[in-house]
């Protein structure tokens, strides 16, 4: 049986932002929609963001502007997004890259790596067709190169939470409660 419904983090209030930062197929929105509800706070996709504000898809917006011009729209609507008030917030995988959205993160929002192993993220992105840095080539080889890059910039993040196979989000949202609890990111009410 598959679980989805996740009772309220007793009565709790997010202190700031939680930013959920990895490589593709990590689950960010997946874990970020469930996490929102666990929390009783709003969700937010960078990428559906990025997306609303530029009228086209994300892979529509790699083929006609480039990557350098996506980037550019993502810092700047995460910029944008982390002065709403505290919300979960997945963002795409070269996100936390760039240095000044990683300085903005550090400074508004409380920021979790979601870590997975290169099987994992291979199963899991090879069930959607829409990741535009993937059709350059073999997957794996392709996610391996950017694990190998990425993933000493994702260890600066204030959280890091590992992503296991067989996709136990439930698991995954129920560590990421208590890792925030214990950083002093949730308020407890009196």
């Amino acid at each position: 049986m598959v679980r989805h419904a996740h009772a309220p983090a007793a009565p709790s209030a997010l202190r700031r932002t939680v930013v959920l930062v990895g490589l593709m197929g990590a689950g960010k929105t997946t874990v970020g929609r469930r996490l929102a509800e666990a929390l009783g706070a709003p969700f937010r996709d960078s990428d559906d963001e990025i997306a609303a504000a530029a009228g086209m898809d994300v892979p529509s917006i790699f083929a006609a502007l480039g990557e350098a011009a996506f980037r550019d729209g993502e810092q700047r609507v995460i910029r944008r997004l982390l002065d709403d008030p505290p919300h979960v917030l997945a963002t795409g995988g070269g996100a936390f890259m760039n240095a000044a959205t990683r300085e903005a993160v550090r400074a508004r929002a409380v920021s979790v790596w979601l870590r997975a192993d290169l099987a994992t993220l291979v199963e899991r992105t090879a069930r959607k067709a829409d990741r535009p840095l993937l059709r350059a080539g073999d997957p794996a080889e392709i996610l391996a190169r950017l694990m190998a890059q990425r993933y000493p910039i994702y260890a600066e993040a204030d959280i890091v939470i590992d992503s296991e196979p067989g996709g136990m989000h439930d698991a995954v949202v129920e560590r990421i409660v208590a890792a925030l609890r214990a950083a002093g990111a949730l308020e407890d009410a009196a």
